[in-house]
This record gives structure tokens, C-alpha cells and sequence, in this order.
């Protein structure tokens, strides 16, 4: 497929396309979803030459897989309530992002303080971090006892601290995770459309046979066939499902997170800790030169077609729990520049604690609707691979077995102009490599100085707005500011303070004349202010 799939005018191209082929020019595979399992699925199905179509009703990572709590790791806390098979999926799957994807992935140290009277001890922890280790082959833990509020974690609580545990894990940008993902399912003849939606199953003789589909643009609607239909639709799995006469299995759970400057709880490790009124896992971490504060873990009752949002009771907790390890912090809500809530899409069980409720993920099979959820971010392609084993009957015969093949291709060395090599340092380039893969040359070549500048305080280039304008499917702001980049939630008010240089750039790439400008910003702030930002702020705009 050509390099410039997703420019701008690509996707309606596609959709006219779409609404014109015959019924015999099916696909061989449809799947329904734009976050990590859908993007896994579309990169192991296209890997293995089926003609694959994805389709996400809002954006692409529109739902949890850009609102995670950020981490690629093995999943010590399963490890410790008995999910030895979904620990050690996790930690093998996170050596080999780490790997294949430097600059998207990396390493991040994290810190548990040990307290007298408190759970774990040393010696317990020390015992799950061997079995952790031994799972990646390597050891990447040690216990510290001196020095560990003054120089591992500043301002950390030391009274009754006994000494903390250094170990190891992976971080990561989850949208740009799966817009690298979705890139090289595209560069291997995939479609990835975002705002279309699935209405419906076309079903012929008791078998799905297609999707009715909406274009959410348009309004447009229209059949497409395939041979075979996967539901990865995360927590609005339940909506098709229940249209086969299946019963509910999704609890939509909410995980909160705060985002505070890093000048304000300076963070070089996840510093992981328990919140003492209830005893659940929180944690406060380094993330693109900000500190976030998370998570909660609460079933989630607001309008599923909305984003979600953080309610006051959760910055609460929040605030104090890292009040609480932090004691000389004082954060308060004026120092936050965001929040960010994700559902995470668990199949229930009836657990009372939603924090009980097992991580693994579940496939189903409705007369050739093959639905899965549940699971990790980290573990997106052992998930994927177990999908396309399901769908297998469906589908036609395939050579490529692809249980074991890279995520990524190998990224050629690109060579660059002067200008580009004389400004942008290492950690740069590593940085573009992680995120845009082969197509990291491209982002800086043939740009101004200007644009080769940060944006703000951020990690981000101003070439890196201009590359997602012109290659990356956008369709409203929201798309660039909260998943293309990340400025909406690291600069404050949503990126306010790049508004009047972001205006020529969406008029001149996207067309958009100064109506549509206005209308894109209005809608962008109101979003801000709902979902992004605090109850308490809104309530005040409010009452203006």
C-alpha cells in the first residue's frame, strides 16, 4: 500500500469505495475496534495476508488505549493473587516491546516503601520479585535501606520506613503504541478507517457474514461483507453481542488519573504505594515530563458513547493518597494541569471488589462473530494471535504463521539533512524512531528550524503536528491534541497556549476555513472542560 495512506481526502476515498463494491469483493477479515486489541488483530491478519479492514467508531485509541495508566509491565499484582500464566505472558511481551520499540517503550524503575507494621515486607516482596525476574530472564531488583527519601524519592514519608525495593518494568505512549501498530498493518495492504461505526451484523443463514456499518461523517450508511467479523470494541463489547441474543459480560471499570507539573512532585521512579484508606495499589510516575497520579478502579455508570471523566470523590482520593506518601508535597487542585479517565473493559465475574475482578482476556464465538475482551495493553499480540486462532474456521487458508514474528519491522537507518542532524539530539531521534517508526525521517525533513523546536515544555516537535496533520487521519482537534500528541494533557487548559500557531497549520493541511476552525475549537474546550480537567473547575465556569 502507499506511504500516504491517511492523508488528508484518503478516507473518504475509502469510504466511497466502500459503499461501491460488490458484495463478492468481501474482505476476508472485518474488525471492529481502534485501540490495542483491534490494531493487534488488523497487524497479525494483514501479517498474514488476509485482506483486512478495521473500523473504530470515534478515533483511532479514542477509548482506554489512550486514557491507560501508561505501564507495560508484567503484572506484579497478579503475580501475587495466583495469575502465574497472565505474569508471566506479561513480562515476556513487555522484554520484547522493549526491544522492538525503544523510544515508545522503555524502562522505568519503580520504588515500594516498606513501613513498619505495613504489607509487604521485604522479605515477601523480595520472594514475588524472584519469580518476577526469573519470569524475564534476568535479575532487576534490589533493596535500598539508606538514602531513600533524600535521593531515590525526595519528600517520600520516612517516618517507620524500614527501606524501599527498587525494580523494573516499561512505559510507554499508549495511543502512539497503537498508531505505530495500525502504520504497519497499513504499510501490508490493511484499510484502518476511524469514525465509522458497526450498526449492526449481517447475518445469512444464521451466520454473520458482514457488519452494517455508519459513517459518522456523513451519515452514510451501508453493508460491507467479509468472511470472517471480530468484535474487539473493548467495553462496548456487550452492544453487538447482545444483537446475536447474547447476555451481558463486560463491567465497564474507570481508572482516574491526575496530571501535575513535575516540578511539582518530582518523580524519576514509579514510586508505587498503598492508599491508606482503603489499601489499594497507587502510584505517582515520570511520564513526557510530567508527574501522573493514579489510578482508581470504581464501576463505571456515565454515558459509555461520552468520554469518560473523573468525578470529585476520585481527585480526592487521589490528592490523598500522594498526600499521604508525600507529606511535604501539599498538592492541591490548583496544581493539577489534567486529568484523564479510561474504562477498562474486564469481564465480570460478580467479585463485590472491582479491583478482585481476573485481568485475563475472553474470546467469544456468536455464529462467526469472534468477540474478545479483557487482557493487557502489554499483552495486545499474544491476545491477537489467540483471536485469529478462534476466527480461524471462518477465514480462508493462510500461509504466514506469524506466532513468533516481530510487532515491528526494522526501522532503515535514514541518513537525514544537515539541518535535521545538527539539531535534533539522540534522545530525539530515539524518541521519533519509537513513535513514528520508518517514518521517523520523514517528521523533520524539509522543515523549517522553527518546527524542529519543542512545544513548550514538552518532548514534542512542532514537526511532529505538521507530519500527524499531513499523514495521520485527522478528523477533529482532539485527534491531534489528545492521541496524535499528548499536548492536550501536558500543557494547561488543553493546550491553550498553542492555539493561534495550530490555526494556520489545520487551515492550510486540513482546509479548514475560519468557521470550521472556530467550531473545532469550541467543540475541543467544551471536551476539555467535561472530561479533561476537574468537577470543581467546571462547577465554577458554570456558575459564572
Amino acid at each position: 500500500m502507499s506511504e500516504s495512506v491517511w492523508s488528508p481526502g484518503w478516507r473518504e476515498q475509502q469510504i466511497s469505495k466502500l459503499r461501491l463494491q460488490p458484495e463478492e469483493k468481501q474482505w476476508d477479515l472485518i474488525v471492529i475496534g481502534g485501540g490495542i486489541t483491534g490494531a493487534g488483530v488488523m497487524r497479525e491478519a494483514t501479517r498474514r495476508g488476509l485482506k483486512t479492514l478495521l473500523i473504530e467508531q470515534k478515533d483511532f485509541a479514542w477509548g482506554t488505549s489512550s486514557r491507560s495508566s501508561k505501564m507495560v509491565h508484567g503484572g506484579l499484582r497478579y503475580l501475587g493473587s495466583g495469575q502465574f500464566g497472565l505474569t508471566l505472558d506479561s513480562v515476556k511481551e513487555r522484554q520484547r516491546l522493549l526491544e522492538e520499540a525503544p523510544g515508545l517503550v522503555d524502562p522505568l524503575n519503580f520504588l515500594m516503601g516498606h513501613y513498619k507494621g505495613g504489607f509487604p515486607g521485604p522479605f515477601i516482596f523480595n520472594v514475588l520479585l524472584t519469580i518476577y525476574d526469573w519470569m524475564a530472564g534476568k535479575r532487576n531488583h534490589r533493596f535500598i535501606k539508606r538514602a531513600v527519601k533524600d535521593f531515590f524519592a525526595p519528600g517520600m514519608k520516612s517516618s517507620n520506613l524500614k527501606g524501599a525495593t527498587q525494580f523494573a518494568d516499561a512505559v510507554t505512549d499508549d495511543a502512539r503504541l497503537v498508531l505505530r501498530v495500525l502504520h504497519e498493518a497499513n504499510s501490508e495492504g490493511g484499510v484502518a478507517l476511524n469514525y465509522v461505526s458497526a450498526q449492526d451484523t449481517v447475518r445469512e443463514g444464521g451466520r454473520v457474514k458482514g457488519v452494517r456499518v455508519k459513517d459518522e461523517l456523513s451519515g452514510a450508511s451501508f453493508d460491507i461483507y467479509a468472511s470472517a467479523v471480530v468484535n474487539a470494541s473493548g467495553a462496548w463489547t456487550d452492544e453487538l453481542r447482545a444483537q446475536m441474543g447474547a447476555e451481558s459480560v463486560i463491567r465497564p471499570l474507570r481508572g482516574s488519573h491526575l496530571v501535575v507539573p513535575s516540578w511539582r512532585l518530582p518523580t524519576a521512579y514509579s514510586v508505587s504505594f498503598f492508599h491508606p484508606k482503603d489499601k489499594r495499589p497507587v502510584f505517582a510516575f515520570p511520564w513526557e515530563g510530567v508527574t501522573v497520579i493514579g489510578t482508581t478502579d470504581l464501576d463505571h455508570k456515565q454515558d459509555m458513547k461520552k468520554d469518560a471523566s473523573i468525578t470529585q470523590e476520585e481527585v480526592t482520593y487521589l490528592i490523598d493518597a500522594v498526600n499521604e506518601q508525600f507529606p511535604g508535597a501539599h498538592i492541591n487542585e490548583n496544581d493539577v494541569v489534567a486529568s484523564y479517565s479510561g474504562v477498562r473493559p474486564v469481564v465480570g465475574t460478580g467479585s463485590l471488589n472491582p479491583s478482585s475482578e481476573k485481568r485475563e482476556h475472553s474470546i467469544w464465538d456468536d455464529q462467526g462473530l469472534i468477540s474478545v475482551a479483557g487482557g493487557k495493553l502489554t499483552t495486545f499480540r499474544l491476545i491477537a494471535l489467540d483471536v485469529l486462532d478462534a476466527a480461524k474456521e471462518y477465514l480462508p487458508a493462510h500461509t504466514a504463521n506469524s506466532s513468533d514474528a516481530a510487532i515491528f519491522k526494522e526501522i532503515t537507518p535514514y541518513v537525514g539533512d544537515v539541518l535535521t542532524k545538527s539539531k535534533l539530539t539522540p534522545h530525539q531521534i530515539r524518541r521519533l524512531k519509537g513513535r513514528y517508526g520508518r517514518h521517523y525521517g520523514a517528521v523533520t525533513t524539509g522543515v523549517s528550524e522553527a518546527e524542529l523546536a519543542l512545544v513548550e515544555s514538552t518532548e514534542t516537535l512542532y514537526a511532529e503536528l505538521r507530519w500527524s496533520l499531513e499523514n495521520e487521519t485527522i478528523v477533529h482537534l482532539e485527534d491531534l491534541l489528545l492521541r496524535r500528541t499528548r499536548l492536550g494533557l501536558l500543557i494547561g487548559n488543553g493546550g491553550e497556549a498553542i492555539f493561534d500557531r495550530l490555526k494556520p497549520l489545520c487551515q492550510s493541511i486540513l482546509g479548514w476555513d475560519d468557521e470550521r476552525w472556530n467550531t473545532e475549537l469550541a467543540s475541543y474546550q467544551k471536551l476539555i472542560e467535561e472530561c479533561y480537567s476537574l468537577p470543581a473547575r467546571k462547577a465554577a465556569r458554570g456558575a459564572l
